[in-house]
């Protein structure tokens, strides 16, 4: 018997009012994070990723709008009141966000910081928060822990607050980490350092959505992927299927583009022609048409739905491969 999804969304769309108009940033976007996956949200700038998830967690700008569901365990947290997400948000369900000295308070300690995620639920005393506090930078891998907590977030490199803010994230020893770009703007010694700290989080059983541009990244730690293009969600697949075989030609150009060590020569990286839409824009039909090689006339008439296969979901109308076969 399947276990039930942890995070289950379906049909959330999220719109922003605008000078200019309606933006719509998410498109009625479906998936599920089973209890210990980590599920894989890929895209490139402006896709929809991040806005997807903040809608989850109540945590987007005044001038958003949301349509559709998204349940944690059964709980509905669209519409949710603040105390209802409050009790969700922070403790069952974390989020590492993309910039950590933003994140991050700049004018408390890293200690006081870390002690709040307890004090403020009345999960600890301060002597315990600290200890705790304690060990969570050295469950993060940072060198001499106890200093690190008197210190304050601008005396500390981005490798090291970003490690900061995982621990922070982890405090509460939640069911679900969000982690949005947690590598990003990091050099690849870091980087391997912080997935580390992820991967050994997941040995414990902690489900988790990893939002990300780096299929490098996915490579290393996601179970399954979803792919996102102009808001919508265009493919979702276990990892290993989707770089042996993806289905959605967006999917196939993301991962053309990805330099080789293999290859004999390096010349000129392959790149996706044309842009995606600009926010506000109208798209007749699929958005990926324009920039696509396989585009057929239905593409330009029709917006493709989410097909579920055996596997794999596509929203194409002219797969490279159907979603129900195996890759």
């Amino acid at each position: 018997m399947t276990a039930a999804p942890l995070l289950s969304i379906r049909d959330l769309s999220v719109d922003f009012v605008t000078p200019r108009g309606r933006v719509q940033a998410v498109r009625e976007a479906s998936l599920d994070v089973a209890p210990g996956e980590c599920l894989a949200v890929v895209g490139e700038s402006g896709s929809g990723k991040s806005q997807l998830f903040l809608a989850c967690l109540g945590l987007l700008a005044a001038r958003a709008a949301t349509r559709g569901s998204a349940r944690f365990q059964g709980q509905e947290l669209l519409g949710a009141s603040a105390a209802a997400l409050n009790a969700v948000r922070g403790t069952r369900i974390a989020m590492v966000f993309q910039d950590p000295m933003n994140a991050l308070t700049p004018h408390l300690s890293i200690g006081r910081q870390l002690g709040e995620v307890l004090l403020d639920r009345g999960l600890a005393s301060p002597l315990e928060a600290r200890e705790r506090g304690l060990a969570a930078l050295q469950g993060v891998g940072l060198a001499d822990a106890d200093s690190r907590l008197r210190q304050y977030p601008h005396e500390l490199s981005g490798g090291q607050r970003q490690r900061v803010a995982i621990a922070m994230a982890l405090m509460t020893r939640p069911e679900l980490l969000i982690a949005d770009e947690p590598t990003t703007a990091l050099d690849v010694t870091v980087q391997a350092q912080v997935l580390r700290v992820l991967r050994r989080a997941r040995r414990d059983g902690l489900a988790m959505v990893l939002i990300t541009h780096d299929l490098g990244v996915v490579a290393g730690i996601a179970d399954r992927v979803a792919i996102m293009y102009a808001g919508r969600i265009v493919e979702i697949a276990p990892v290993r299927e989707l770089f042996a075989a993806p289905a959605h030609p967006y999917a196939a150009a993301l991962l053309e583009a990805v330099p080789r060590l293999s290859e004999a020569s390096v010349g000129r990286l392959r790149s996706i022609e044309g842009q995606p839409p600009a926010p506000g824009e109208i798209v007749q039909g699929c958005a990926f048409a324009p920039r696509c090689a396989d585009v057929a006339e239905i593409c330009r008439r029709e917006v493709p739905s989410l097909r579920p296969g055996a596997t794999r979901a596509v929203a194409c109308h002219a797969p490279r491969i159907r979603p129900d076969l195996e890759s």
